[in-house]
């Protein structure tokens, strides 16, 4: 049997324009002489499509959708795809399915075992778990076909959706069944090194089963969850045979009795992973959003470079708009920097300093005085980034631009960041990058992504500074960045306690992170959505309460 791996992007809701993908890949599949094209999970409606779920008419329309594909694929090919149905659930509940279509009509429907209930996946709040698994026939060959989770059964690291012991292993019990080959329809979220893990698990299922297995990814971002593709084949020994292409949509075909021979496949290195996730992910937002323009505020520093460099990649130079606004603290170079990045990107980039601006608000009566009692004190840096912040959205809202906020992970988990100045925005690019990933994504790009000094050398290089008081530098208030990040990775994405990142670093530096994290989450709650590049990134997949005092050594 000849099957294509069609790894697609789809739109979540755009059940039109999914279908046509879907055909567009199945005629492709039939110009190429495949018996079987095998799609993502959920792909006719894109994942996750969330509440949408718990609409009235939502999952009944899919169902329409995959009779309608039913109806209109070439007859004589197969497909598989992912759909949420009501078919053969108990009235009122859903299923997240996965359905062989062929010769205009359905042959058969398989749903989802293992819902995951951790970190950005909330499957039991929509979806009924499946309550058997069982191989399904086409052409004579026994399909072992399931969907993601289903193949992550007794996996250690994951949060499980539900007592493990609750629910048999649906690989061993499709293998169980006869399956002569594996298929798993996914849609796995990016996260740093997300390939090798997987990976890991597949070869383990076909080196114990003994039989090939197709892995089948989503392609893009859907809001803050961007899915990297990198579709898989091992053979029946565990050797990977095959490997669809990076944050990209691609399609190959492969025959079960004839697997090619192992691709050369080198791993990417974690700068590149990042950079290519957070180019896919701002692009899609802005396609799938309608946005084809965006506007941010260009400081001279690292954070607003690698950002405005993500949008020129993301949406075209012509449509990144940047704008410097220099106040009477700013630095010479800060323009300078901001200029030659603007020029070596061919981005839109003005000057409009906001001295005028701050000198206005020093002369209204309330505000005047707060302001002469503290001058370059919180309440006037605090102005100065709220009046950036104003000038990015009047633009914004002029012209229809997405406004972008740069600020990064380090900065966002100790509130060193203001609500609705440098926060404004309606999508925050960097929100998943500590400052020690900027710096090497930026070196990266010079290095080895571009070949040449495209990243100032001296944005790289000089003393970070929010520039909103004489001479001012990050240092002055916060640790140095490789300790605060270290920190900050323990407490975050680990839950570290502060007595065991004190065996590590200053148990004094730790015990002032760990409460500068914790009393900011009120401003994270109010920031604009970002991209999660790591397992525990603020936003969905991290639940903290705002009003709280729990302190733990």
């Amino acid at each position: 049997m000849k099957i294509a791996l069609a790894q697609l992007n789809p739109t979540v809701g755009d059940l039109t324009g999914n279908s046509q993908l879907i055909l567009e890949a199945t005629q492709r599949a039939v110009t190429v002489g495949a018996d079987l094209v095998v799609f993502s999970e959920l792909v006719v409606c894109g994942y996750p499509p969330k509440d949408l779920l718990l609409r009235e008419g939502f999952a009944a329309a899919c169902d329409i959708a995959v009779e309608k594909l039913a109806a209109a694929i070439p007859p004589g090919i197969g497909i598989i795809l992912g759909h949420p149905t009501h078919w053969q659930v108990p009235s009122g509940r859903t299923a997240n399915a996965a359905s062989l279509l062929c010769d205009g009509k359905i042959l058969a429907t398989v749903h989802k075992m293992l819902l995951p209930n951790y970190d950005v996946f909330d499957e039991r709040r929509y979806f009924r778990p499946a309550d058997r698994v069982a191989p399904i026939e086409f052409k004579g060959v026994k399909i072992g076909l399931h969907i993601c989770e289903d193949a992550w059964w007794g996996e250690p690291d994951t949060f499980h959706h539900t007592d493990p012991m609750s629910f048999p292993d649906p690989i061993a019990e499709l293998a169980k069944g006869g399956a002569q080959v594996l298929i798993n329809v996914s849609a796995s979220p990016f996260e740093v090194n997300k390939t090798v893990r997987r990976d890991g698990i597949l070869r383990r299922h076909s080196q114990r089963h003994k039989v090939p297995f197709l892995f089948v990814n989503e392609v893009g971002g859907n809001d803050d969850l961007v899915f990297d593709g990198h579709s898989v084949v091992f053979d029946a020994k565990g050797v990977k045979v095959a490997r669809l292409k990076g944050f990209a949509d691609d399609f190959t075909v492969i025959d079960l009795k004839q697997l090619p021979s192992p691709p050369h496949d080198v791993p990417m290195p974690v700068p590149a992973q990042l950079l290519d996730a957070l180019i896919l992910g701002l692009k899609d937002y802005m396609r799938k959003s309608g946005f084809t323009g965006c506007v941010l505020g260009l400081s001279g520093g690292v954070d607003s470079t690698l950002a405005a460099y993500i949008a020129a990649q993301a949406c075209g130079a012509s449509n990144v708009h940047g704008i410097m606004m220099p106040s009477r603290y700013s630095t010479g170079h800060s323009i300078d920097d901001s200029k030659a990045l603007a020029d070596r990107l061919g981005i839109d980039a003005q000057v409009v300093p906001i001295d005028t601006v701050h000198k206005a608000y020093e002369l209204l009566p309330l505000a005047g005085d707060d302001l002469a009692s503290a001058p370059a004190g919180l309440a006037d840096q605090n102005l100065q980034a709220r009046i950036r912040g104003a000038i990015v959205m009047i633009r914004s809202n002029h012209h229809g631009w997405l406004p972008l906020a740069t600020g990064n992970k380090s900065e966002l988990a100790v509130g060193y960041c203001t609500l609705y100045g440098d926060m404004a925005g309606g999508f925050a690019v960097l929100a998943d990058l500590f400052k020690r990933d900027v710096y090497a994504i930026c070196e990266y790009i010079n290095e080895t992504r571009e070949c040449r000094e495209v990243i100032p050398r001296n944005v790289i290089t000089k003393a970070p500074s929010a520039e909103l008081a004489p001479d001012q530098f990050d240092q002055d208030t916060l640790p140095p960045y490789p300790i605060l990040d270290g920190i900050l990775e323990g407490l975050i994405e680990r839950e570290e306690s502060v007595a065991t990142l004190g065996k590590r670093f200053p148990i004094e530096t730790v015990r002032w992170v760990a409460k500068k994290l914790d009393r900011n989450e009120y401003k994270r709650r109010q920031m604009p959505p970002g991209i999660k590049l790591s397992e525990r990134a603020f936003g969905s997949g991290r639940r903290m309460p705002m009003a709280a005092r729990f302190e733990i050594e």
